[in-house]
């Protein structure tokens, strides 16, 4: 019996980018915006109350600013997909030949023998003229289409939960040890975060790590010495 063979099995990494960055983005800036709120706020010699306000402040407005950016940049995206599909069409109802010779010599440009990239553009303009050139001339495929809503939310709910782990802390931690807390909670967070995110996306863990510690030491270095700077001339 002949086994049947499922063209979908195979699952890529990419198949996870139209989610994957905006997470990873929003968990990101939730944790290190956050924390280094927080630690500005800290060195400043700031009451907890007026800490954890502006660390709420800061996760509520955060989210919501996320999912605005991102739904919006998303949805542009979406949009120039749509003008490019709409003109393509358009070309194919006036000039159908040229659109089939145009997608020949692509066919040809990437290894196949004339007669056979000739073949190849007819059967697959006659089953799908659009959808063909959307692929091949155009790089749109439906597994990376743009997906504002999707986007948005991914983005608002992972600044959410990374924006709550330092803010969590803060309401936890006693007083005398508070900024040591957030920093070795918010470092720990980067660390895992970045490993994680070079796991999903299959590329260097360390090196994944290290590069979001990098840049989220750096912030909170700088708004905690700012707010220690003015908390002190203040």
């Amino acid at each position: 019996m002949e086994k049947k063979i499922d063209i979908h099995a195979e699952h890529h990494r990419i198949n996870r980018n139209s989610w994957l960055r905006a997470a990873v983005m929003g968990a990101n800036d939730g944790i290190v915006s956050v924390s280094s709120l927080m630690l500005g706020f800290i060195a400043a010699g700031s009451p907890r109350s007026a800490i954890v306000l502006a660390g709420t402040a800061g996760l509520v407005s955060g989210a919501l600013s996320m999912a605005a950016g991102e739904y919006v940049s998303v949805q542009s995206q979406k949009d120039t997909e749509k003008a490019d599909l709409e003109m393509e069409a358009r070309e194919l109802e006036v000039n159908f030949d040229h659109e089939l010779n145009e997608l020949r010599e692509i066919y040809i440009h990437r290894g196949l023998k004339p007669e056979t990239a000739q073949e190849t553009a007819e059967q697959l303009m006659a089953h799908d003229a659009l959808g063909a050139h959307a692929r091949d001339e155009m790089g749109l495929h439906e597994i990376t289409r743009a997906q504002p809503f999707l986007a948005a939310w991914a983005s608002a709910a992972a600044f959410s939960a990374g924006a709550g782990l330092p803010l969590l802390t803060v309401l936890l931690a006693p007083d005398s040890s508070m900024m040591i807390a957030v920093v070795l909670i918010t470092l720990a967070s980067l660390a895992l975060l970045g490993g994680l995110a070079a796991r999903t996306g299959g590329a260097s863990i360390v090196r994944g790590a290290a590069r979001v510690l990098f840049w989220g030491v750096t912030a909170m270095g700088a708004t905690a010495l700012i707010g220690n700077l003015i908390g002190y001339h203040v």
